[in-house]
């Protein structure tokens, strides 16, 4: 069936199924002690233009919030987010299961806006109780957000600065990292998100990895013992050159970055031609994800044909439904789609 569900219905990039065959008998220190590891963090380092980052590699999104937030915070810490942040919605409970609050704050276009942020933070230390509360520990961003719009530079120079004024690291959630940095609106680096964060990961499950994603510490920041506690989450992978190889794979001769421009493409293509046929748009999203809005029916007609994302009900007669599109997108998919659509 034709799929436009996600970005991680493929298996992998060639080049990555490649590079793992190739290296497949070849004997390697465990748990990220590898010669891949070590290579594909000095790339990384390199691409970004940052040689003080510390990275380290885990398998999955929910996996590395859930560590990385436990890693940033104290026991009586909670974490801000936009209330339709992925920790929030889509992460069945992982950051409570983890013993940390998760402070929702209204979004607008999925972003938490700076001011929202800091007048939550004036409000909450004028509040004489707040010893009593869960305190606030750190901020968590996506880029892109969960709706596929963008936080622009300027929105993330003022997220910084407030986030440094109340001495807050600031976590940015990269899991479609590669379809923001290729968005044409878009206007954060990599070498932006090494100055302005204090960590962030660049997602490979969904941008051509079979798994995998690499955390940034941006400043030689990474919490004391966090091996350690990585393994405690359980997510320490034995054979940590499996995500090694994939990451110099996707480093090299700028593939991250082709792969993340396929789905781009196939997106916008996608985004005007439906706008011809006169579809309605929930927002107004530059990345690979498209929502649009549709009667009940056509929705349920179309699940026969088409594997399409449930989004949100619109109302009582219309359904939001995601279309997706991933770096293994093809022309012939994208024409058929639009051919049924």
């Amino acid at each position: 069936m034709l799929s436009f569900q996600n970005d991680y219905s493929e298996g992998a990039a060639p080049e990555i199924i490649e590079a793992l065959s190739a290296t497949n008998l070849d004997s390697q220190p465990g748990y990220g002690g590898d010669q891949y590891c070590l290579q594909a963090q000095n790339k990384i380092k390199e691409v970004m233009s940052n040689p003080n980052a510390d990275i380290f590699f885990l398998t999955g999104g929910t996996q590395t919030n859930a560590i990385v937030i436990d890693a940033f915070l104290q026991k009586y810490q909670a974490v801000i987010s936009a209330d339709s942040g992925h920790i929030n919605i889509h992460e069945a409970g992982a950051i409570e299961a983890g013993g940390h609050k998760v402070i929702a704050l209204k979004a607008n276009n999925g972003k938490l806006e700076p001011n929202t942020l800091k007048e939550y933070l004036l409000a909450f230390y004028q509040d004489e109780n707040h010893p009593h509360m869960a305190q606030p520990g750190m901020v968590y961003i996506s880029q892109p957000t969960e709706l596929g719009t963008l936080y622009s530079k300027s929105e993330l120079q003022q997220l910084h600065k407030i986030t440094c004024e109340y001495h807050l690291p600031l976590y940015v959630d990269g899991a479609r990292l590669g379809y923001s940095l290729r968005a044409p609106q878009n206007d954060i680096s990599l070498q932006d998100l090494n100055e302005l964060t204090d960590a962030f990961y660049i997602g490979g499950t969904k941008v051509g990895a079979l798994c995998g994603e690499a955390v940034v510490f941006t400043h030689h920041n990474q919490p004391d013992n966090f091996l350690t506690l990585v393994k405690q989450h359980g997510g320490l992978l034995a054979k940590g050159r499996l995500l090694g190889i994939q990451f110099l794979t996707l480093f090299t001769d700028d593939l991250y970055f082709r792969l993340s421009d396929n789905a781009i493409k196939m997106a916008m293509i996608i985004k005007e031609e439906l706008k011809k046929k006169g579809y309605r748009f929930f927002i107004d999203s530059p990345t690979n994800q498209q929502f649009i809005i549709i009667d009940n029916k056509q929705y349920q007609d179309l699940k026969e044909k088409i594997r399409l994302s449930y989004w949100e009900k619109f109302d009582n007669e219309h359904t939001v439904v995601r279309i997706c599109t991933s770096w293994a997108t093809t022309v012939k998919n994208v024409e058929e789609l639009l051919r049924i659509l």
